[in-house]
């Protein structure tokens, strides 16, 4: 992969490492970032994690709870104060009160979580009295989907952008756009009116990509689908361009277009890697393959696609004593399937053998690194049980839950007050069968519905207890767990 920064950005991050780790000598902490692709469960995921950790959750594969070493756990001050703090409480009064799912993640927040436990370890009950700050950061995965841009030129750009428009169903959602582009002369004057309707165009192709029914991910530049205080600025006010001249006459549509795309980069994709990215110790990647695979083989070809460049913008590797202490890298990668609730646990082996084919490539190279990377498939909120039906003398595995109002199962519309029980269907036991067509019967495609969050349970003393899940305390052990000995 082409250098993302500058030998004189490597050097700051260098510096800004050495005091990140001095400062943590005597107050330990791990960054954990938590991404994924729109709606893939970032918001609940952070939640859910938080919450049973803050109310003694069912954690039997957390060692450190499993072990009874926890002996507390407190939301604190977050160090970035640039940052915006993660609205834990707003989250956990829709999943707990309202029983409604949060709002997606729309830009980056930050979130300490200070736990205090027994060490096992003597050296480390004399560092750090079993004491250990977690902040996890949660972002959008469509800003990791601009990194590879730092290493593009606006030619490469728009040869990339202009070949994916055309391709598939992309095609028919960027009619607009590459019509528009097929007529711009690169070398005319620069037009603000005709640089805002191209580049409109195109941020409603992108935005078209990731209706439902189509399930795209590869959807660069990330900014253009959630702008937040940059909308409307020169920097988001650009698009590719067909046809490109050798070399931008000043002046010109693309000497235009090509100056906003590198204002684009430095304002907006820079600052996010060496802020953020660079900074990062362990990561988490969700991911909905459920929803890709309910869409067809093009939308799973596309989450393919997504995946590798976001895995390819990580910095992976083992945990070095020397190189660890100007260096950060990322030296624990997990890529999680959420939803696991939607299927019967007999078929959770599968989605993580779906999960493994996904990342195969990317995977690889990572592990080539030196990092220890990791599959599974979870739900970090359970909205859902198991029971067995009969059907015809057959008994059936089902999932039973409470459908969100609107549903739709065959002819039936759901009111969201509603339970009722699904046969989920069987995944395929060939990983490669999901790029092919018909892998997901279109009669079967409604199985896949969206539940509300469970009614939480109390005990025999009418204490609530925490969220339900599945596998969140493995993925927490692959996480934390050798941080927290």
């Amino acid at each position: 992969m082409a250098r993302l920064v500058s030998i004189g950005d490597e050097a700051l991050i260098a510096l800004e490492t050495i005091a990140g780790r001095a400062a943590g000598i005597f107050a330990p902490n791990v960054r954990v970032g938590v991404t994924g692709l729109s709606r893939a469960g970032k918001t609940v995921f952070i939640t859910a994690l938080v919450h049973n950790l803050l109310h003694g959750g069912r954690l039997p594969l957390f060692d450190l709870v499993h072990s009874s070493r926890l002996s507390s756990a407190a939301l604190e001050p977050q160090p970035d104060d640039g940052v915006p703090r993660f609205a834990y409480e707003s989250h956990v009064r829709d999943l707990v009160e309202k029983r409604v799912w949060p709002e997606s993640t729309r830009a980056i927040s930050e979130l300490r979580l200070t736990v205090e436990y027994e060490s096992a370890s003597g050296w480390n009950r004399l560092l750090s009295g079993g004491r250990l700050h977690i902040d996890i950061v949660d972002y959008p995965g469509e800003w990791l989907l601009d990194l590879p841009l730092l290493g593009q030129s606006f030619d490469e750009f728009s040869a990339k952008a202009v070949a994916l428009a055309q391709a598939g169903s992309r095609a028919a959602l960027a009619a607009q756009f590459l019509t528009l582009a097929r007529e711009a002369d690169p070398e005319a004057p620069a037009d603000e009116k005709f640089a805002a309707e191209l580049s409109d165009a195109y941020k409603k192709y992108l935005q078209a990509g990731r209706d439902d029914g189509l399930a795209l991910s590869t959807l660069p530049p990330g900014r253009f689908l959630m702008p937040g205080d940059l909308d409307g600025s020169p920097a988001l006010t650009f698009a590719p361009l067909v046809q490109r001249a050798s070399r931008a006459r000043s002046g010109s549509l693309q000497a235009m277009m090509e100056r906003r795309f590198e204002s684009y980069k430095a304002l907006v994709v820079k600052p996010f890697f060496k802020e953020h990215i660079t900074r990062l110790d362990r990561q988490i990647v969700l991911i909905d393959a459920m929803h890709a695979m309910n869409a067809g083989p093009e939308a799973v070809h596309d989450l393919e696609r997504a995946l590798g460049d976001i895995l390819a913008c990580f910095r992976p590797g083992a945990g070095n004593v020397i190189t660890g202490l100007w260096q950060r890298t990322i030296d624990r990668l997990l890529i999680a399937a959420t939803k696991a609730d939607h299927l019967h646990h007999e078929d959770h082996a599968r989605m993580e053998a779906i999960v493994r084919r996904l990342v195969r490539g990317a995977v690889q190279k990572a592990g080539s690194a030196g990092a220890s990377v990791e599959t599974m498939a979870i739900a970090a909120v359970r909205a859902t049980r198991e029971a067995t039906v009969m059907d015809n003398g057959e008994r059936l595995p089902v999932i039973v839950g409470t459908p969100v109002a609107g549903e739709k199962i065959g002819e039936a519309t759901f009111d969201g007050e509603s339970e009722t029980a699904i046969f989920p269907g069987d995944l395929p036991r060939d990983p490669d069968s999901i790029f092919k067509p018909g892998t997901i019967p279109t009669d079967e495609a409604n199985r896949f519905v969206r539940f509300r969050p469970p009614r939480l349970e109390k005990s025999a003393k009418g204490v609530q207890l925490s969220l339900p899940h599945i596998r969140l305390d493995k993925a927490l052990q692959f996480l934390l767990g050798d941080r927290l000995t």
